[in-house]
């Protein structure tokens, strides 16, 4: 048998003697029949992945089921095989785990953001349903950083990215820190490889006198354990970069001033032990105040349980000691891995259920939260988010976000008193509501029959999901008729700034795909779901209008056929050049004006019309105001062929642009200092902030060609904040 085999099998003996693995035989057999001749970026058989990623879930002690997915994970996506031959040959089990972890990179999305909401949607859908589903996600991804190194530069950028925003988060509200450390630190190697190198060659140049240090401080601890008679292990341990490198950044300290570079941890078998070693090592040293922490009294929500004190060592160094059970540690290290509810056969564990919690909240926010930015935002609200423990009048815990008001208190208890909430008192004082709770403090909402909901202001201040989720929900129930008013009157802002009409964009074939998207069932819940909150006025405008776009542009091709530019139309009579560089065709000496609503430019796609009375207007052939849609059939027969003149064209070509982005300081400086090292003078500018904090810059530039207007458009998009630049047609 195999070596790879061989080892995953070795690994379930040692923590399930008894488990039948004639399925992981099998599912190991059919994983390299189904990727035989497949390869990877770097050059080794794609079957050593799923086997890698098997190997990571023995690990963390998974069941065989959970093992046989892992090497099926992506047979379905990678070979012709179907869901229906998993399902055959390894039962509904293994299938629907597989399904979860399938990839649905196949479906075409119009946004990269879209496909990856969409991909977190389905994972969290089937975490739910099954947490071996996002297991298997990890180890997955675990081993894709792990091989990184064979990826293209700007891919590896992407993957890293994603990886420290979204699955090491993850792991650590999970509780799965040994899975989160590594993948941080794989991250941190590609997202800034100096640092990570500047770090990793500093920490070994000093390892030697680090070990020697935490090896006396052991010493110590394991002679006074031996003395009050409580048995124990105690051992090192090393930071992980990516935690030093935080550190550095945040606190601006160079790797020399940061001391705890290593912790000491004691591990006891009783939970009593552990706070006889506290009392112990607070006799040793000096403990630092504040610096205390319980996590056994009042655990982390992914788990996480231990006691955490930092005191003042030998030489005056500051030293973290964490005291826990052996039963403490292994959550701490596999998270809800040690925890999951299949692993001894058990069909149900309330208290993994409850672990999981937040996921199913999550699961309710997104099906009021459409829009792909605000579900991206507060995901990661829910997932990076450090804790505060705040008690009830009564003394119960409730765990909150740091920066979390006495709102997000409120709708943590339950709804109804969330939405009568008419005040707050902390510490047996009034606060504002959007008073930041602290640790330990005790939060009493005031309430009133007298208050008929929640404020939309509300929306702006609280920083749970939770809060988030429950305010709109209100406000999509009770106030339906008020919803659709104000969802018309953003829309109809929101066409104004894109200079679009309602006619142009809201066709039937256009529109019933994006009710559909969003599962809507009219007009009405469309404008409802953006007056409430759900969707926002841009998103739509902006999924409409690229498909008013696809149209006209197969319309300008239509044009180009009747007009194409490259035809004399009167080849009896000369052509010559007007004073703008515009050649007419078939039309000598005859007054020819750039238009003023699309601005054309040399190197633009340009058409001509003949106007009454103004000789030849020239518009870009993509300009709303020539369209087939815009022009009557009469109209449509005074297009005539224009071009650019061979030679280079001169005099002045005015462009106006339009800068979507983040409202912030210095940004339109940033603006002018762009176009300026383009060499193009600047000859109208204008801003105003729209809702949302976003800012929108007209701006009118003097060019000489579409290049240049090229260069200084991607200039402007590459400004830290910048949505979208784009050219103007009125």
């Amino acid at each position: 048998m195999e070596s790879s085999l061989q080892t995953i099998l070795d690994n379930i003996k040692k923590y399930s003697p008894n488990a039948n693995t004639e399925g992981v035989v099998r599912a190991y057999e059919f994983a390299k029949k189904a990727h035989e001749g497949q390869f990877r970026k770097s050059g080794e058989a794609y079957v050593h992945h799923p086997i890698e990623v098997a190997t990571i879930m023995t690990e963390l002690e998974m069941d065989c089921p959970s093992i046989e997915a892992a090497l099926l994970h992506d047979v379905v996506e990678d070979t012709d095989y179907t869901l229906d031959d998993i399902k055959n040959e390894f039962g509904d089990d293994v299938a629907l785990i597989v399904d979860g972890v399938t990839k649905i990179g196949k479906i075409h999305y119009t946004s990269q953001e879209e496909q990856q909401v969409e991909n977190l949607r389905k994972m969290f859908l089937a975490m739910a349903k099954d947490i071996r589903v996002i297991l298997i996600k990890l180890a997955d991804r675990l081993h894709n950083m792990r091989t990184l190194k064979s990826m293209p530069p700007e891919k590896q950028l992407r993957i890293a990215r994603e990886t420290m925003e979204v699955y090491a988060p993850l792991a650590h509200r999970l509780g799965m820190s040994t899975i989160k450390g590594e993948l941080e630190d794989l991250s941190l190697k590609y997202l800034d490889p100096i640092a990570y190198h500047e770090i990793a060659e500093s920490i070994n140049q000093k390892k030697k006198e680090r070990e020697q240090y935490i090896s006396a401080i052991i010493s110590e601890l394991q002679e006074k354990l031996d003395a009050i008679g409580i048995k124990g292990q105690i051992n090192g341990r090393a930071k992980h970069f990516y935690s030093i490198y935080r550190k550095m950044y945040t606190q601006h300290k160079t790797l020399d001033e940061i001391y705890d570079l290593f912790a000491v941890r004691v591990i006891v078998d009783t939970v009593s032990d552990c706070y006889a070693v506290l009392g112990m090592v607070h006799e040793m040293y000096k403990p630092i105040p504040m610096r205390f922490k319980d996590y056994i009294a009042m655990p982390k929500p992914n788990m996480y349980q231990s006691l955490h004190t930092t005191v003042i060592g030998p030489y005056g160094r500051p030293l973290e000691i964490q005291i826990r059970t052996w039963d403490m540690h292994t959550v701490a290290e596999k998270g809800i891995a040690a925890h999951w509810k299949y692993k001894e056969g058990v069909t149900s564990d309330s208290e993994t259920d409850s672990k999981l919690a937040w996921v199913r909240q999550l699961l309710e926010m997104q099906k009021d939260t459409m829009d792909e930015d605000d579900f991206m935002r507060t995901l990661k609200i829910d997932l990076f988010a450090d804790e505060v423990f705040v008690f009830t009048p009564k003394g119960d815990v409730i765990n909150l976000p740091v920066g979390a008001t006495p709102i997000d208190f409120a709708f943590a208890i339950h709804s109804a008193i969330g939405c009568k909430m008419m005040g707050a008192k902390v510490n047996s004082k009034i606060v504002p509501i959007d008073h930041p709770l602290q640790n330990g403090d005790i939060v009493e909402v005031l309430t009133s029959s007298s208050v008929h909901g929640p404020s939309r202001d509300w929306l702006k201040i609280v920083k749970t999901s939770q809060a988030r989720n429950k305010i709109n929900q209100w406000f999509k129930k009770e106030r339906r008729e008020e919803n659709i008013v104000r969802g018309k009157d953003l829309l109809e802002k929101e066409l104004k700034r894109h200079s679009l009409s309602f006619s142009q964009l809201f066709r039937e074939e256009w529109v019933a795909p994006l009710l559909k998207r969003y599962t809507l069932n009219s007009l009405d819940d469309l404008y409802a779901s953006i007056g409430y909150g759900g969707l926002t006025a841009q998103k739509v405008v902006i999924r409409l209008r690229d498909e008013y776009l696809k149209v006209a542009k197969l319309e300008k091709e239509e044009v180009h056929k009747q007009f194409p530019p490259e035809i004399d139309y009167n080849e009896a009579k000369s052509t010559k050049t007007s004073s703008n560089g515009i050649v007419v065709h078939g039309i000598d000496n005859c007054l020819v004006r750039l238009s003023k609503c699309c601005t054309p430019v040399p190197g633009d796609d340009i058409i001509g019309f003949i106007t009454r009375g103004r000789g030849v207007s020239v518009h870009r052939r993509d300009c709303p105001n020539i369209s087939p849609q815009s022009l009557s059939e009469e109209d449509m027969n005074r297009l005539i062929g224009v071009s650019w003149e061979t030679s280079k064209p001169t005099g002045e070509f005015l462009s106006d642009l339009q800068v979507e982005a983040d409202d912030r300081t210095g940004l339109l400086a940033e603006i002018t200092v762009a176009i300026t090292e383009t060499k193009a003078p600047i000859r109208a500018f204008n801003a105003r902030t729209a809702k949302g904090n976003v800012a929108i810059v007209n701006i009118t530039v003097e060019i000489t060609s579409t290049s240049q207007l090229e260069a200084i458009m991607k200039k402007i998009r590459n400004l830290k904040g910048v949505y979208d630049v784009t050219r103007c047609t009125q």
